[in-house]
């Protein structure tokens, strides 16, 4: 084949204000009815706090079809084509049009503040509507379940199996977990169990952070002052907080007592892996700095290195300067994504994109990163994409040098 077998590691999907209310259990349409004014509004009122109204509002203006993909059964398989895209991993939506699951079971998923019958009640609605989605086409989508597993593990198990059963390959569960129990605790070990029983991938997607300590505190107070350079924190430590379960999940002999337990970290850069990595591996060494603090390590059989090779994959857009640090991070670590229907993705500009970013890489290490490593992680018929890959894939002359 002269085309490249593309899978988007991280694309967005949810429905428009309203549409989830008949996913919910009867129970929860009242509040669903009451808070998605609401919700609306603060959507609004947190694109100019994060001052990306306008960059939203010029984003829509020529793409308004398109945009409608985020839920559109059609729209998005037009747009996937013209992408050149033949599967996809698909997380929650949010800000961009309005479309995040309610309850605060979106992309930001975080115990704190939300209350746990809802959240959980927003996350289940999302989950049975990405199921009919991902139906539609299944040989190319891969759903991400909703999981809110800081508030019950037994809960967060069902939920898992559930998702199995109807098709979602995946789930997410919250960066971070505030006053709950962090992953290295006994008590997630049955999940860690499903999820390899069932080889289904834990994702950790960037997003949540601290983030009250950069803007202050929302809806902001009278009379307080806009906290300066917030934003600039925001962007520099937001990938950190989605890396940081890693090191829990490393550390604490996760991986060692679930060596198939598959986890990714999705949209928060690859750059930062190679440090991460080294510096884990010089604090598993024996070196005199270590000495005075006891075993620490006899726990592991590996080095955390060689736990993040075997078990954890990085989803992002892969920029040049990632492209050009692949053996540092790992190219059978990496996994390209489109960002679809975000503005800071690739669409629909994505050909041009990944031309600048891979052309001159080996034919093999570009098809690993685009395709085959998310062909392997998630267990995608590679067979049914082939055809369609024949079709709509980019042509592998496009990126010779």
């Amino acid at each position: 084949m002269d085309r490249h077998l593309v899978i988007s590691s991280d694309c967005h999907a949810g429905l428009p204000p309203g549409g989830y209310r008949e996913y919910l259990d009867p129970q929860y349409r009242d509040a669903f009815d009451a808070a998605m004014k609401i919700q609306v509004e603060r959507t609004r009122e947190l694109e100019k706090h994060f001052l990306v109204g306008d960059i939203n509002a010029q984003w829509r203006t020529g793409n308004e079809a398109a945009l409608t993909g985020a839920w559109d059964h059609g729209e998005r398989i037009k747009v996937l084509d013209g992408d050149g895209i033949a599967g996809e991993v698909i997380f929650p939506d949010g800000i961009t049009e309005m479309n995040a699951p309610p309850f605060g079971a979106g992309i930001g998923l975080s115990p704190k503040g939300a209350d746990r019958e809802l959240q959980w009640a927003g996350a289940r609605a999302h989950n049975r509507w990405l199921a009919e989605f991902c139906q539609m086409a299944p040989e190319r989508r891969a759903g991400v379940a909703i999981v809110p597993a800081t508030w019950d593990i037994d809960e967060a198990i069902r939920e898992v199996r559930w998702a199995r059963e109807n098709g979602l390959r995946s789930i997410m569960i919250p960066v971070i977990w505030g006053d709950h129990a962090p992953y290295h605790h006994p008590c997630y070990d049955p999940l860690w169990a499903t999820c390899q029983d069932l080889e289904t991938v834990v994702h950790f997607h960037s997003g949540p952070a601290d983030s009250e300590q950069y803007f202050g505190a929302w809806p902001p107070n009278p009379g307080e002052p806009t906290l300066r350079g917030a934003m600039g924190i925001y962007v520099s430590e937001v990938c950190w907080w989605v890396a940081r379960p890693l090191t829990f999940l490393i550390w604490g002999g996760i991986f060692e007592e679930h060596p198939e337990l598959r986890v990714a970290i999705t949209e928060g850069t690859a750059q930062w892996v190679p440090s991460f990595l080294q510096l884990l591996d010089q604090r598993a060494s024996s070196h005199p700095g270590s000495s005075k603090l006891g075993d620490y390590t006899s726990h592991l059989s590996m080095k955390p290195s060689e736990y993040f090779a075997r078990n954890i994959r990085v989803g992002a857009s892969i920029p040049r300067p990632e492209v050009m640090m692949r053996h540092q991070i790992g190219v059978a670590s990496l996994m390209w994504g489109s960002d679809y229907p975000h503005p800071e993705g690739t669409w629909p500009n994505t050909a041009a994109r990944l031309a600048d970013s891979f052309v001159g890489v080996p034919e093999d290490e570009i098809a690993a990163i685009l395709g085959g490593n998310a062909v392997e992680f998630y267990g995608f018929d590679s067979e049914k994409l082939v055809s369609i890959a024949a079709a709509v894939g980019p042509e592998k002359s496009a990126f010779t040098a």
